[in-house]
């Protein structure tokens, strides 16, 4: 037997859920989530949508200190990324199925080239502004907590 939510009730739900402190969305209407990296949050926008995936950071004009965006890539794959319409310098971590961040990459606003990673078992990357490993001394081989599954 299946279970039908009437319009009203399903509206009225559906506002509840907006307002909780739970629900967590950020200014572009994705979820938010806080990650873990080496010890060091973040608060980063989930792009696990085929348009999410796609738009990632391109025309925004910033992004505020200890944000960024985490791609949910789906099975383990050699990860590419570029930064069309991108305005942002961007520093890019490569995360495997383990939550394990492998390698990480500087990359230069609207460079068309592709960052690719060295490996081909990464479900997830992680932008954030430029020099953000560095400033928070995170290298490869840290655990990343807090990704959504």
């Amino acid at each position: 037997m299946r279970y039908v939510v009437s319009p009203v009730l399903s509206a009225f739900i559906f506002i509840l859920s907006a307002c909780s402190p739970d629900a967590q969305t950020g200014a572009f209407g994705l979820r938010t989530v806080d990650l873990n990296v080496g010890g060091t949050t973040v608060k980063v926008e989930v792009a696990d949508s085929p348009q999410s995936l796609e738009n990632g950071l391109m025309y925004r004009d910033t992004l505020a200190d200890g944000q960024g965006m985490l791609f949910v890539l789906g099975p383990a794959e050699q990860a590419s990324f570029w930064m069309k319409n991108t305005k942002i310098p961007l520093s890019i971590g490569f995360i495997d199925g383990n939550s394990v961040l492998r390698e990480e990459h500087d990359m230069q606003p609207f460079d068309e080239h592709l960052t690719r990673s060295a490996t081909s078992d990464i479900c997830y990357a992680l932008e954030v502004n430029q020099g953000w490993f560095q400033k928070h001394h995170i290298d490869p081989g840290v655990k990343v907590t807090g990704i959504p599954r």
